[in-house]
């Protein structure tokens, strides 16, 4: 179960780019998207599970999970509803190398010779891909490409801490997540549209009440999968399953007009993927 739910979660945002440029599209930016769905979420959570937001307070490492969830979520979230979503999929897909860094940081598991391999596999990997055409640094070149990085390792430290903290009360994990999609989201959408940065939100009518709460109640869903299956699988795991999300998101981008491929980055992106899928190798440490 924590594997399908894990491949669940991945198959969803794999796809979350289509709705959120709807939605931009409509006049609601995608950082007021992202408040706006997870505030509905956590107003579940924290009707059904009163005991959750007290936990939630006492316990700072459940303020990590909120920080990293909120940050992941806002960032994955506008830059695949502004930029080219195969690229900006494929610097979040980063994730691994973020992984190994926070696992031995946070979890104290050991960096084997494999583990260093697949850091160098995949550094080279986003090098290619952000390489300039006319020469220079390989560093991202965008906002959005900024944005998929950041919220690659962002989903990493919210995947180490969930494994970290997976003893606690389950609802208290989903409220830290939840909280942090709503403050991390809602805070920056106003600082935008304070400083006139992006539109205060609208939609054209009320009709477009149902889609949002189709996808609210979606993404609450695949939520919950996530800190379910991340809480019982080694991080490693967690985020070699989750790379069903770049297929899902490249084929149905370049299907669809969200993104497009060329040699440099399908072969950047092949390292990516060769890096993460060589955890698959790795055997979780005795103790952890």
């Amino acid at each position: 179960m924590a594997y399908l739910a894990l491949a669940f979660n991945a198959l969803v945002w794999g796809l979350s780019w289509w709705p959120f440029r709807q939605f931009h599209a409509a006049g609601l930016h995608p950082l007021w998207t992202t408040a706006l769905l997870y505030s509905l979420s956590l107003l579940v959570i924290a009707i059904g599970s009163r005991g959750a937001l007290a936990e939630l307070r006492r316990s700072p490492a459940l303020w990590v999970v909120m920080l990293a969830a909120g940050t992941s979520n806002t960032c994955f979230n506008w830059g695949v509803a502004t930029g080219d979503v195969v690229r900006v999929v494929l610097l979040f897909y980063l994730m691994p190398l973020w992984a190994v860094l926070l696992a031995r940081l946070v979890l104290g598991e050991q960096l084997t010779a494999l583990a260093l391999g697949r850091m160098a596999l995949a550094l080279a990997g986003a090098a290619t891909v952000l390489w300039p055409e006319g020469g220079g640094l390989p560093l991202p070149s965008s906002l959005p490409d900024w944005l998929g990085v950041a919220g690659g390792f962002a989903f990493a430290l919210n995947n180490v801490m969930l494994r970290r903290e997976a003893a606690r009360d389950a609802s208290a994990r989903a409220l830290a997540m939840f909280s942090g999609g709503a403050v991390v989201a809602g805070l920056a959408a106003l600082a935008l549209s304070g400083s006139g940065l992006s539109p205060w939100p609208s939609l054209p009518g009320w009709l477009w009440a149902i889609p949002v709460a189709a996808a609210a109640l979606l993404f609450f869903l695949s939520n919950l999968s996530l800190q379910y299956g991340a809480a019982r699988l080694p991080a490693n795991v967690t985020a070699v399953i989750m790379l069903i999300e770049v297929p899902a998101a490249a084929i149905s981008a370049l299907w669809l007009g969200g993104g497009s491929l060329d040699g440099k980055t399908a072969v950047g992106g092949l390292c990516i993927l060769a890096a993460a899928l060589l955890a698959t190798l790795e055997r979780r440490p005795s103790g952890h």
